[in-house]
């Protein structure tokens, strides 16, 4: 009889710790997610749409019940005080915690980011914001893949018109530093040999052209270009297929797996690579370069390669 109860308490812990392997499994938010989603999941209470559009657009038309954040007044990035490096994550966290609460967002939330999705630059604020959300130790958040464009290209889908005022809720912070790359972390990662990919157009990067923000024309010694543009179809909303994802690494000479570090002028386009890289290829050991060459030329941080040099 012991041995018959040992036998059950063994198979109903065995069973418990299954279903609550297929519980999170099912509460585990995906990275994308398309419009036959977001159709199903509109006015669930624990979902909130943030749409990225300008307030303009936002106020013509979002998906019903979506609250608007701005990306570049919101307070998701700022100039650093010390250095007045551009566009960083806040030093001091406060507004933006405030921020995301005043969306109606807390840490049960599932947040589905939604960019214009007119091209892969404004998804690259939708992948910014995403990396931002993990770094404060939110893994609950998706991105609409294809963005307003793909949702508002099918008539049968609902528009809502107007602003939506959420409750606010409290949110709290969890900073994750894992998943951010520091000048320092750089300068460590070329001296062991770490991948570093750069995230910009092959102009920027082969120093033809150069962000107005930058000091200095080229890239970091030794780093692969896979430009960002690349991983969307045709540089628009739609993010690849994780097979040609990896067919393009293959052609940028860049690997699927192992440490890396993905970097551009402000962490923008970076945080396509970033996004691409760690949660559609994979690779966990993905990190982000917030400042970018922007702050490695501003503050003569090392070395810069320029490939190409024009008289």
């Amino acid at each position: 009889m012991k041995k018959l109860l040992t036998h059950w308490n063994g198979l109903l812990a065995a069973v418990f710790i299954l279903f609550l392997g297929i519980t999170q499994a099912a509460l585990a938010a995906d990275p994308l997610v398309d419009t036959a989603w977001v159709k199903a999941n509109i006015g669930k209470s624990d979902v909130v749409f943030v749409d990225l559009q300008p307030a303009t657009g936002y106020l013509r038309g979002h998906i019903p019940g979506a609250v608007n954040s701005d990306f570049g007044k919101s307070g998701w990035r700022e100039e650093r005080a010390a250095d007045k490096v551009p566009d960083m994550l806040p030093t001091n966290l406060d507004k933006l915690v405030a921020h995301i609460g005043s969306l109606g967002i807390d840490n049960n939330t599932h947040v589905v980011l939604v960019a214009p999705g007119d091209a892969y630059l404004d998804m690259g604020w939708a992948t910014r914001i995403y990396w931002t959300f993990k770094v404060l130790g939110h893994d609950n958040v998706s991105i609409l893949n294809g963005g307003m464009n793909d949702w508002a290209k099918n008539k049968a889908n609902p528009m809502q018109t107007g602003m939506t005022k959420a409750e606010p809720k409290t949110f709290t912070a969890h900073l994750d530093k894992s998943l951010i790359a520091t000048v320092e972390d750089v300068k460590a990662a070329k001296a062991k040999g770490v991948m570093l990919i750069d995230s910009r157009p092959e102009d920027q990067y082969v120093g033809i052209n150069r962000n107005p923000k930058a000091t200095e024309n080229g890239t970091l010694p030794g780093a692969k270009n896979l430009p960002s543009g690349w991983t969307t179809e045709n540089g628009g909303g739609k993010f690849r297929s994780t097979a040609t994802l990896k067919q393009l690494y293959k052609v940028a000479g860049v690997p699927v797996s192992g440490e890396q570090i993905t970097f551009c002028n402000t962490g923008h386009l970076a945080s396509i690579g970033w996004f691409v890289s760690s949660e559609l290829v994979g690779n966990k050991k993905t990190k982000l370069y917030d400042g970018s060459m922007v702050e490695w030329t501003m503050d003569k941080a090392g070395p810069v390669e320029q490939k190409v040099k024009l008289q």
